[in-house]
């Protein structure tokens, strides 16, 4: 059983590794690809095409070849989850370009109180004072150090609440299909995926022209170009994978709140490698954020022994008593059916 603990955590730090590494990687690889000092390729909706298409085509490659197994699961199910998909990225570009980067920041703020009444009204879970305290406590953080001027207009409001609401959707429901129809997160991202690729290479293009102005065609491909645009490609399987797995292993609210991290690298990153301005007020918010990402984890780990220990909480196993009743109310039956046959 120990062993058994052990390796259970080493492959959750794994995945939570992964998506760490992966997704701050993309979004380097992706501002040295998109910026004006870079290559210029301002079609992200596009692009999140592209990544879809490599997704999908490694995981035809995966089922072929059997290394990975293809379960059921409704046609209708994968649409809905796709369609709430490209609603969130689609809002989050739409978010970005119509609203101040403060208030951009906020937004993303907002989906793990969010995220955590759609799982209060959804799944009807409850969460206790300690995890409450520890979230708002990473909001606080990330919000100092990431936060600065807030506009707010009609339609980057409107944006705004529509890509919060889809995105702590899509994150909720893919632990519940990986539950409901008991299938692997690199198999249901193998089925979603082509869906997402085909509309998102269909309808890419259109958004990407009313977020930016440019055509697609009237891009000049070079060689650091096309560089860029694979390497983002590799980095997104691994992303996508990765956050398949960790929402599966932990839970929507656990993947918004270790998320963070995330920012805390990319801004640290940002200092080193693009000599972004790293002021006193971020690394105090850095620092109250790591915190709060600390007790999350303990108030976490708290809740899961109260759980264990609490007596209304469900039985993997029957007592001697229970076994005792039950074996007496199958022999009464038994003795019930022999008396009708004869």
């Amino acid at each position: 059983m120990e062993s058994e603990k052990k390796s259970s955590h080493v492959s959750d730090m794994g995945a939570w590794a992964m998506n760490v590494v992966s997704s701050v990687g993309i979004i380097m690889a992706n501002k040295q690809l998109m910026s004006a000092n870079g290559y210029a390729f301002t079609f992200a909706t596009t692009l999140t095409g592209f990544h879809f298409a490599v997704t999908a085509l490694v995981g035809m490659v995966s089922n072929a070849t059997g290394l990975s197994s293809s379960k059921h699961v409704p046609l209708w199910e994968l649409i809905w989850f796709s369609v709430v998909a490209n609603m969130s990225i689609t809002g989050m570009n739409l978010s970005l370009m119509l609203n101040s980067v403060g208030f951009y920041q906020i937004s993303k703020l907002s989906m793990i109180p969010v995220v955590c009444i759609m799982e209060w009204v959804l799944h009807n879970k409850r969460y206790s004072k300690e995890v409450k305290m520890s979230v708002v406590v990473v909001v606080i953080g990330v919000g100092v150090c990431t936060v600065t001027d807030v506009k707010v207009n009609a339609k980057g409001f409107i944006c705004a609440c529509v890509a919060v609401l889809s995105t702590s959707l899509q994150q909720i429901s893919i632990g519940s299909l990986q539950k409901k129809y008991s299938i692997g997160s690199f198999e249901l991202l193998s089925k979603t995926a082509p869906i997402q690729a085909c509309s998102l290479l269909v309808l890419g293009p259109f958004c990407d022209y009313y977020l930016s102005g440019n055509l697609l065609l009237d891009y000049k491909y070079s060689y650091g170009a096309i560089f860029f645009i694979l390497l983002s490609c590799s980095l997104a399987v691994f992303c996508n994978v990765s956050q398949y797995l960790c929402i599966g292993r932990f839970s929507a609210v656990s993947f918004q709140v270790l998320g963070h991290m995330k920012t805390v690298c990319v801004l640290t990153l940002g200092w080193v490698l693009f000599e972004s301005a790293l002021t006193f007020k971020n690394i105090m918010g850095m620092l109250v954020a790591i915190a709060g990402m600390v007790i999350y984890s303990w108030a976490v780990e708290v809740e899961k022994q109260t759980n264990t220990k609490s007596p209304h909480a469900s039985k993997n196993s029957l007592t001697e008593e229970e076994l005792k009743l039950l074996k007496e109310g199958m022999e009464k039956a038994d003795v019930e059916v022999g008396q009708s046959k004869a």
